[in-house]
């Protein structure tokens, strides 16, 4: 029974750009055929179990020929395999998605093509250049600069393309960027035309320069410019000086580790590439609920007893929550009882089991709950604190001091993963600018992963969630170089941009 083959392009750079459908593909599909030009990030949403092949095409080093990777995917589909073809850009602008889906056609396989988002298209517009733009351009071409232009069977005729269209748009063309400026020139294009040169598109690590088609091989050279790169020539590219967005961005180029937990560190690395930064994640903790937890059984047989239950962290409140479901009991057994919570993220989670939090103090401490709460009177209150095995026992101290009767119980600890040993030092190796802290407990395990090497971290900013965070890092050696005002993690980033705003490295 033959499977069926999807030719799906995965757009340029940006992981975001891939359409829904080719998402949603990616996702069921037994194997994945892909290239270099489509970004790594996009196979981690290939389904568990799933057969991943680099047929990646780079200049000196091909893992497959064409007909190699032709041959694959007719091979694949005959074994009744859901094949994702995943390509760079769209499949059929420069990507020889046609040639695949040829041969699939011969073969008698199944297949479908998705378009994707090209980069003929998208790459200038994240350098700010509209390929058309009123006044400017009424018409642009597309050309592909992998041939010699010299050459007499050349099939691209670039005298004629010289005055065929406003803007020329070249796709790998960098290695034969002195001919194409020549030839262009003879058809007719004058030296002064603007031109841009954008390497790594959509991506992270984007860099345009802008010369004329007089200087522009020379500025390629000199500036060390490195495949992929697309050439936009024409007068679009003036408009980069006064609508360039994506490379302006605050946090634009710099490699940002994010050490919270797998499950948390999405939301600190999506505010991040928001902002422009690449967001590395080395999660170095874990969270592991504490089992036959003698003591919180204890505490839901009696629940009803409590005034108030006091959450330090949203993991806390996410276990607290399973093991009162694992017994049985739902958000009634805490009728009665009031909930405070450390800060606006626990009591977000909180939020999400149907209870609003009474209380949040305007601080997000253990000092400034103790106050918050006391300033309620809780003087011979009972108080349920749910909390990590290592949190701090200034909470403990603080409620009993105001007169209360507190039962702490441990709901989780912190480990280090395995998935993040061995891996710590080859982050540091390809260059960190800025390490993010959230927690006391991800400073000392990153430490940990680097095997007490603290030099690691000397050329990087440091970057702490609030006081409590940077005071372990200060005790751990560190120099901190951002502390947020708010202990959120949109504080956090908001205090990387003012850093960086008044001149921070």
């Amino acid at each position: 029974m033959s499977g069926i083959v999807y030719l799906v392009g995965a757009g340029p750079g940006d992981p975001g750009l891939i359409t829904v459908k080719a998402l949603r593909l990616l996702q069921r599909a037994d194997v994945v055929v892909y290239d270099r030009l489509a970004n790594p990030e996009l196979l981690a949403e290939a389904r568990s179990g799933a057969e991943l092949i680099d047929a990646g095409k780079a200049p000196g080093d091909q893992r497959l020929t064409q007909d190699e990777t032709n041959a694959l995917l007719v091979e694949l589909g005959k074994q009744g395999k859901t094949v994702v073809r995943l390509k760079g850009g769209d499949p059929f602008v420069f990507g020889r998605g046609g040639e695949e889906a040829l041969a699939l056609a011969e073969a008698g396989v199944p297949f479908e093509v998705v378009p994707g988002v090209t980069s003929a298209v998208a790459v200038p517009a994240h350098a700010g250049i509209p390929v058309t733009h009123r006044g400017a351009s009424t018409s642009v071409a597309f050309v592909t600069g992998n041939e010699d232009p010299t050459k007499e069977e050349s099939q691209v005729n670039w005298k004629a393309l010289a005055t065929a269209a406003e803007t020329l748009v070249v796709l790998m063309g960098l290695g034969n960027l002195p001919q194409i400026a020549e030839e262009l020139n003879i058809g007719g294009l004058p030296l002064d035309c603007p031109v841009a040169l954008i390497q790594q598109g959509a991506g992270p690590k984007q860099r345009t320069v802008v010369g004329n088609l007089g200087n522009i091989a020379d500025l390629a050279h000199s500036e060390g410019l490195k495949p992929p790169v697309i050439a936009v020539f024409g007068n679009v590219v003036k408009l980069r000086e006064r609508i360039a967005w994506y490379d302006t961005r605050p946090l634009f180029g710099k490699r940002v580790l994010v050490t919270r937990t797998r499950q948390q560190a999405s939301t600190l690395a999506e505010q991040l590439a928001e902002r422009g930064a690449e967001a590395i994640e080395l999660p170095s903790i874990a969270i592991q609920a504490i089992q036959n937890n003698n003591s919180l059984e204890e505490a839901f047989s009696d629940l009803s007893s409590y005034h108030w239950l006091v959450f330090t962290s949203t993991n806390g409140v996410d276990i607290f929550f399973d093991h009162l479901r694992s017994s049985g009991m739902d958000t009634r057994s805490l009728a009665g009882v009031r909930v405070c919570a450390i800060g606006p993220a626990t009591a977000s989670a909180i939020s999400a089991h149907g209870i609003v939090a009474d209380l949040v103090p305007e601080r997000f401490v253990s000092e400034a709950l103790v106050e918050a709460l006391a300033q309620k009177g809780i003087k011979d209150k009972n108080i349920l604190v749910a909390r990590a095995e290592a949190g701090r026992e200034e909470l403990r101290h603080g409620l009993e001091a105001a007169g209360a009767n507190v039962n702490d119980i441990a709901l989780y600890r912190t480990v280090i993963p395995s998935e993040s040993q061995g891996r710590a030092r080859d982050v540091f190796d390809a260059g960190v600018d800025i390490v993010t802290f959230a927690s006391s407990s991800t400073v000392r395990n990153l430490i940990e992963l680097l095997g007490g090497d603290i030099s690691l971290l000397k050329t990087a900013t440091v970057a702490c969630i609030g006081p409590v965070t940077a005071a372990t890092a200060r005790d751990m050696g560190l120099t901190v170089h951002v502390e947020a005002q708010e202990y959120t993690i949109p504080g956090l980033v908001q205090a990387l941009i003012d850093h960086l705003e008044s001149g921070g490295g």
